[in-house]
């Protein structure tokens, strides 16, 4: 039965892969329509449109993962795919341009097509993102007398030169909305408003120039700049923001545009992670359309991952999974994504009314209690006159503001109670379909699991066992040592200290100053007689500085500093003296990028000696790029037999700056991976040659994180954060395509000191899914969407609320962990009965339920035989158990 089911499931993704082929190759994936946009709204093929977008970088997944997240985006009510140009990766040599792999943007662009769906393209170039350098080429910085972003000749030639690339291209491929495809709008520069006033009179003039620019190359579709309020007047002005609600234009022709709805934040090494409440974020969405606005768009949607070196910074960690709806690895966030997928839906219903309406009717109901009240007119200029016939022709919001207390509204002559802080969404004028603040949307518990044990079957290497989360986990390693010496072919020797990037172009992390010191029997007693220690003194640095003295580690000094002295320690005669700069994320924000250097800056010296203090500066030095290691290219399948590695022994445990190398089989099944780094220090992870991204276990402070998160009031980055005092970040996204079925090479940079026995490879899912839906919550958005339009009304027979639960594809649920029709306590893993509690909830449940991949259970009395306790709202909540629809022997399809 399982390999039947394997069969089948075989079929159908060869099948799907048949049919995106087919999709992506057509010339056309629209009827070739206009895209304009007056005060209100953007025009699509003559009638304006409320817009739902959802952010999807390509970079930060492969390929082979862009499908299942546009499909997935789509299924959440996503009209709009949006993103990033990525212009270091699409030019990382000037004049070589890349678009292979996860920079194919021709292919993504094509696939958001393909799926109905339309794309906003932010070409920038500059798109800070957390991105290395902002997206800018390192190479830049080095075409003489350049200043990025500002009335710079140099700097204006370059921008121009790649963002036609990118529109010629676009142009070429038909992806154009004009010419069939799914392109409605681009972007030009970023943010630039934040930072304009650093460049005087210059950044009002590059301004200017760019909207110039950018018009002139006839891409035929609407231009933005986001955060720009002095955007020309035929360059849209939009928002970024946690609320855009309150923001208007810079001019009354122009609509309300939201490109950025921060739905979490990054996070950095060392900190905790940020997390946004879906009740705020659904809250700031209706806000924004209940008061004129008509494009938003998730920042992110899917986040994904930093792959290799792209995390920007300095010291932005490598995943971005962002909070965002659908997370790093793939999945979907629970209940962000299902709650805003319904937020979504009552939008729609919405639609008609939003469209032809030129502004709202404001209704104050109480302090902080207000209506916007929408009305299709009978004298509409006509964009939308098709609609009018079968929709509905009044939609409303309500809204209670108050950060602390529900409110009772009286609205047409009916009576609405609201939460704190929600909106109420009436697509009729009478029916309320939706509350921000009322959540039915399952919530998913997301774990990692372990997979499997590393190859035991190599020849020559010494087998251990090691304890994995009670497991015994065969483990087979080797390991060499990074080389604290120069061994490059490409070192040179010059006098004084030169800055990171001029010598690195960003090609590594790394860069070693090598020199000699001398020492003294005099400078010896001098240290003793005064007990004093010499030290390496440096005015600044960022963002790790190690010292070693005859190839020993002497110190190391982490983070941005400005007068920074390390004790070291010599012995008499000649010393090797070596100082590592090391980068982790270039500057990735900020006016004058082309200033950001890296390592050491000002004045570099030896004190504490007899004589006095050692200028460094007048010293020669020999410079060398990069670890051997990465030089021979030891992390590729080709290359790792370059040099000979040594059986690893307890002995070398732990070591710094070493290399370790091992095999393991791919997982079965398709759950996503993940590789668990928890006890390594700091360094780099490569499998099967590709760079999975930087790794650190730096722990977040134990405070500052809280106990119970409340959505009600405005949100900031700091509130409702979680993971104090754990590591930020211990597991590592490993693309199932970059996996064979076995002898998969993993190969490890260690820098800091670490255990590679325990690194396992393990599989993330939502183990344990749970829903708590009461009888005053609404019924399920479906039956509103399904229902008839009668006499301008919404029509909807059966107003039974549903609790709906549905596993991870290629999962069924196994059990009912808990259920309880009453009023049950507690949230999901924290259920308890209350005093009321129908008998037979948990066979109710599980008869529904068990052994498939979705069930709905409705909210009544009667499901349950009876009221349980007469006079109370019942509320039915439950804990299930999702398991891989293989592991149980049938499938789910």
């Amino acid at each position: 039965m399982v390999a039947r089911a394997r069969g089948e499931t075989v079929i159908q993704c060869l099948s799907l892969f048949l049919v995106i082929h087919f999709l992506v190759a057509s010339a056309n994936f629209f009827k070739p329509f206009n895209v304009t946009y007056d005060h209100r709204a953007l025009i699509i093929d003559g009638h304006r449109r409320m817009l739902i977008s959802g952010g999807i970088h390509y970079p930060r997944a492969t390929p082979e993962m862009w499908p299942d997240l546009i499909s997935k985006s789509k299924e959440g009510g996503v009209d709009v795919i949006q993103t990033y140009v990525f212009w270091n990766g699409h030019e990382p040599i000037r004049g070589q341009y890349f678009f292979e792999g996860r920079y194919d943007i021709v292919k993504f662009v094509k696939l958001v097509g393909a799926n109905g769906l339309y794309l906003h393209l932010r070409i920038g170039p500059y798109v800070c993102a957390e991105w290395n350098f902002g997206g800018f080429p390192v190479w830049l910085r080095d075409i003489p007398g350049i200043v990025f972003r500002t009335d710079n000749a140099p700097f204006k030639e370059e921008m121009q030169r790649f963002v036609k690339r990118i529109v010629d291209l676009m142009r070429e491929e038909m992806l154009f909305s004009w010419q069939g495809g799914p392109i409605i709008m681009l972007q030009i520069e970023n943010e630039y408003g934040d930072i304009e006033h650093s460049f005087g009179p210059g950044g009002k003039e590059y301004v200017k120039w760019a909207a110039r620019m950018a018009l002139g190359l006839g891409a035929g579709v609407p231009w933005v700049m986001c955060r720009q309020t002095d955007a020309p007047e035929n360059i849209i002005d939009a928002c970024n923001a946690y609320y855009c609600d309150g923001f208007k234009p810079n001019s009354q022709k122009k609509p309300m545009l939201w490109t950025e709805d921060w739905d979490g934040w990054f996070a950095t090494w060392g900190g905790s992670l940020p997390h946004r409440p879906v009740e705020d974020l659904a809250f700031a969405v209706a806000r924004f359309f209940e008061r004129g606005g008509s494009f938003q768009n998730y920042y992110m949607y899917f986040g994904g991952t930093n792959f290799g070196r792209t995390a920007g910074g300095p010291f932005y960690i490598t995943s971005y999974d962002y909070d965002a709806p659908i997370d790093e690895y793939g999945l979907l966030s629970e209940p962000k994504w299902g709650h805003l997928k319904d937020l979504h839906a009552t939008i729609k219903l919405c639609e008609p009314a939003l469209v032809a309406a030129d502004s709202p009717q404001y209704i104050k109901l109480g302090s902080k209690q207000e209506a916007h009240v929408y009305r299709i007119d009978s004298h509409t200029d006509g964009l939308n006159s098709t609609w009018h016939e079968s929709q509905s022709g009044c939609s409303a919001f309500l809204a209670n503001i108050d950060e602390c207390k529900a409110a009772t509204l009286r609205f047409l002559g009916q009576s609405y109670t609201l939460p704190p802080w929600s909106v109420s969404i009436l697509p009729d004028c009478r029916n309320a379909v939706f509350n921000t603040a009322k959540v039915t949307a399952q919530t998913s518990i997301k774990s990692v699991e372990l997979a499997l044990s590393y190859l035991s079957n190599v020849s020559s290497l010494q087998q251990f066992m090691a304890q994995n989360e009670g497991s015994n986990m065969q483990t087979s390693w080797v390991t060499i040592k990074e080389p604290i010496s120069v061994w490059s072919e490409n070192n040179f020797t010059v006098e004084g200290i030169l800055e990171h990037l001029n010598v690195t172009k960003d090609q590594s992390d790394y860069l070693w100053y090598f020199t000699r010191i001398y020492v003294s029997d005099e400078d010896i007693a001098f240290w003793e007689e005064n007990k004093v220690r010499p030290a390496v003194t440096i005015d600044s640095i960022r963002d790790v500085f190690r010292v070693f003295i005859n190839g020993q580690l002497a110190g190391s000094v982490i983070g941005r500093w400005d007068k920074v002295m390390q004790p070291v320690q010599f012995q008499k005669g000649y010393n090797d003296l070596v100082l590592l700069s090391q980068t982790v994320g270039l500057q990735n924000y900020g006016a004058f990028l082309e200033r950001e250097g890296a390592g050491f800056k000002g004045q570099t010296k030896l004190t504490g000696f007899k004589d006095g203090d050692i200028d460094l500066s007048n010293l020669l030095w020999t410079y060398q790029v990069g670890l051997q290691g990465e030089y021979l290219k030891i992390y590729g399948q080709g290359n790792n037999e370059m040099v000979e590695w040594t059986d690893l022994t307890h002995d070398d445990i732990p070591s710094t700056f070493t290399w370790y190398k091992t095999y393991f089989d791919a997982p079965a099944g398709a759950d996503p991976v993940a590789l668990d780094l928890g006890s390594m220090g700091k360094g780099q992870a490569w499998v099967n040659g590709h760079h999975i991204g930087r790794y650190w276990t730096l722990v977040a402070p134990e405070d500052g994180c809280q106990r119970n998160c409340d959505y009600r009031g405005a949100y900031s980055s700091g509130k409702c954060t979680t993971n104090c005092g754990k590591p930020t970040q211990t597991w590592y996204h490993i693309p199932r395509s970059w996996l064979q079925e076995s002898h998969n090479l993993l190969v490890i940079f260690e820098e800091t000191g670490g255990n590679p026995l325990d690194i396992s490879v393990k599989l993330r899912s939502a183990h344990v899914i749970c829903a708590h839906v009461s009888e005053n919550h609404y019924p399920p958005l479906q039956k509103w969407v399904r229902s008839d339009f009668i006499d301008g009304k919404i029509s909807v027979k059966d107003m039974t609320p549903e609790m709906q639960l549905q596993c991870q594809d290629g999962h069924i649920i196994s059990s009912i962990e808990f259920a309880s029709y009453g009023t049950p306590q507690g949230s999901c893993q924290k259920f308890s009965r209350g005093n009321c509690h129908a008998l037979n909830s948990l066979s109710v449940v599980a008869k529904a339920c068990q052994g498939t991949n979705k069930c709905n259970v409705a909210i009544s009395n009667a499901v349950f035989g009876g009221d349980p306790c007469r006079g109370i709202v019942k509320t039915l909540a439950v804990e299930a158990r999702c398991v891989s629809s293989t592991k149980v022997g049938f499938s789910q399809y």
